[in-house]
């Protein structure tokens, strides 16, 4: 088969219920010179049955024969992939039918941008409007984006489309578990490389209430000071220092009194 100029990255696990509509929601792209990798994360519900079903040449899939987790198949999938843009996706999100060809269009516009992200709408299980990132939302340029990824997280992950021979580079890190695209859009950074995003709405990401943004530990600054200060970590000890790290650190410390606040907040009530 030819070269594509894009591959998408799509892992999922137990998806079956949204995972028609995310692939056919690719498949549909204006944009068609692209490879759909679908890597099957050891599901073990009907997900497989619902990839039969489609018979378009431009899908590759991939199964784990047991569950290995998001970051193993999002490395899998990198690896796989052979396109000079690599796009990700979500098994139960929707993008709209001209997303990669505007991304497209700006990458090729932009050779100062190595990657670009767009911005948000939320749905819930049912694919209603639920509302929109704010973080998302409030940082789209990318000065905001370098100024605001100390703070928080505010690149949607199913969103982006990069320059392959970069984030190929850089991998996803196991350590970070499910804060693996924080650390990257850090790491991203702190490499020198540049995140643009378009201001427009180009992805539904679905927030089920099993979402691990649903789930998540009930003090987030805990959890934010700990990606940070492993982030942080690996930069030392590779000989990297730069006033972005440092600025990473500073936000990290603010998050560890702001959780050692809200825990004793919390202590406090219980007695």
């Amino acid at each position: 088969m030819p070269v594509p100029l894009i591959s998408i990255v799509m892992p999922f696990y137990n998806a079956a219920p949204y995972l028609a509509e995310a692939v056919q929601s690719m498949l549909d792209q204006t944009f068609r010179d692209f490879e759909l990798i679908l890597i099957n994360d050891g599901s073990t519900d009907n997900s497989e049955q619902v990839i039969q079903s489609f018979k378009d040449p431009r899908i590759k899939y991939i199964l784990n024969k047991e569950n290995q987790g998001l970051v193993y198949s999002l490395n899998k999938g990198l690896i796989e992939s052979r396109g000079d843009f690599i796009a990700r996706m979500d098994g139960d999100d929707i993008s709209l039918p001209d997303r990669l060809q505007k991304q497209l269009h700006y990458l090729k516009a932009h050779p100062e941008a190595d990657l670009l992200a767009t911005t948000v709408q939320l749905i819930n299980e049912k694919g209603q409007h639920t509302g929109f990132w704010k973080e998302d939302r409030d940082n789209t340029s990318p000065s905001h984006i370098h100024e605001f990824l100390p703070v928080n997280n505010c690149i949607a992950h199913p969103s982006i489309l990069a320059r392959a021979d970069i984030i190929k580079s850089l991998r996803y890190r196991e350590a970070q578990g499910q804060a693996e695209d924080y650390d990257l859009w850090l790491r991203w950074i702190a490499a020198g490389k540049t995140i643009h995003k378009l201001n427009e709405v180009l992805v539904k990401h679905r927030i089920l209430p099993s979402s691990f943004t649903r789930k998540r530990q009930k003090n987030v600054f805990y959890k934010l000071a700990g990606t940070k200060f492993r982030f942080a970590a690996q930069e030392i000890r590779q000989g990297h220092f730069s006033p972005f790290i440092i600025r990473t650190m500073m936000f990290a410390c603010t998050d560890l009194v702001k959780g050692t606040g809200k825990f004793i907040k919390q202590t406090l009530r219980k007695k």
